[in-house]
């Protein structure tokens, strides 16, 4: 069993420590380490776990440190785990900027540290029904709405919320990105609060992807088009459908029929089953299996490095866009 250990216990940090108890199989959770006193107080009594006074402590007390603050401390706490020599697991945005990013993958690969970062859409349900699916895109759509909420404000809805959208994106389309176009508009915060990007990659796929923290609706939607296949994912939902087009009729009922110039043809429309499970929980037992059976996470932090690095070019177009709206 893993001893592990919970650095931040804000609204994020008490669901790690609540799913880290359901995993005691995997995990002794041994504590957890805040800056806000009155806080380590009450999630000390909730949890009854104890609190620890410092940093470095909780670090020597684990072989793990989950790593559940706000991103500008990312960097700092997870070189320490990574000089102290243990394995880690970090909420996205990996850290605050792709440097240190690199540093930190070039860190943690020399002294043989896992780290699994927390793109939790890689274990939503309606992500995870598609595992079986070959999915070859060639034009992706994706929409992530919510309202306004004051928590996550200090950057960008780019690496607040788009980047679970450029994660899944990666991960599906494999291939580099050699142009994008992106805009966006600060609302009600002093970065965009909306944006738009479409992404132009190597093998020809085309991304079409918005992000919004001001919407009066929830919507987390990705749609994948491609040759004779249209896949549909709601994050929110936690639902799939894939419909295909097929040279013969279904065996199952749930089909359509279409009389096309070349012939008939056939929609076939299926709702793959969407097991229920808890996401971060998921990817907790995936950081613990990766080092007990020493293999890579299934999200690397170089696939958190390489969703930072889109998202950072993202913002400097943004911010090209903006200065040339000024100049007009």
């Amino acid at each position: 069993m893993l001893k592990i250990g919970v650095v931040g216990a804000g609204h994020l940090g008490k669901i790690h420590l609540k799913c880290l108890q359901n995993l005691s199989e995997q995990y002794e959770l041994v504590g957890f380490f805040d800056t806000n006193q009155e806080t380590s107080r009450s999630v000390s009594e909730t949890f009854q776990i104890p609190s620890f006074s410092d940093y470095e402590l909780l670090i020597a007390a684990c072989d793990v440190v989950d790593i559940v603050a706000p991103t500008s401390f990312h960097f700092e706490l997870a070189m320490k785990a990574v000089a102290a020599g243990k394995h880690i697991f970090i909420e996205k945005p990996i850290v605050s900027h792709p440097n240190e990013a690199k540093t930190l993958v070039s860190a943690a690969g020399q002294k043989g540290i896992k780290v699994q970062v927390g793109h939790v859409e890689r274990y939503n349900p309606a992500f995870l029904a598609m595992k079986e699916m070959d999915l070859q895109p060639m034009f992706i759509e994706a929409h992530r709405l919510a309202p306004f909420n004051p928590r996550g404000t200090d950057v960008s809805v780019v690496l607040d919320l788009m980047i679970h959208d450029l994660d899944i994106v990666l991960n599906i389309v494999k291939s580099p990105v050699v142009n994008l176009h992106a805009s966006g508009v600060s609302v009600v915060s002093k970065e965009s609060d909306i944006c738009n990007a479409r992404l132009q990659f190597e093998n020809g796929c085309v991304a079409n992807l918005t992000a919004s923290r001001i919407s009066l609706k929830q919507m987390r939607k990705l749609r994948i088009f491609q040759p004779n296949a249209y896949v549909s994912m709601d994050f929110l939902e936690k639902e799939s459908q894939i419909i295909q087009l097929k040279e013969e009729a279904p065996s199952h009922g749930n089909a359509f029929e279409l009389s096309l110039e070349s012939g008939t043809k056939w929609l076939d429309v299926q709702m793959p089953e969407a097991l229920p499970v808890n996401a971060i929980e998921e990817e907790l037992k995936s950081l613990h299996r990766s080092i007990v059976m020493d293999i890579e996470p299934e999200v690397t932090a170089n696939d958190a490095a390489e969703a930072l690095q889109l998202a950072f070019r993202i913002l400097d177009a943004i911010q090209s866009q903006q200065k040339e709206g000024i100049k007009a």
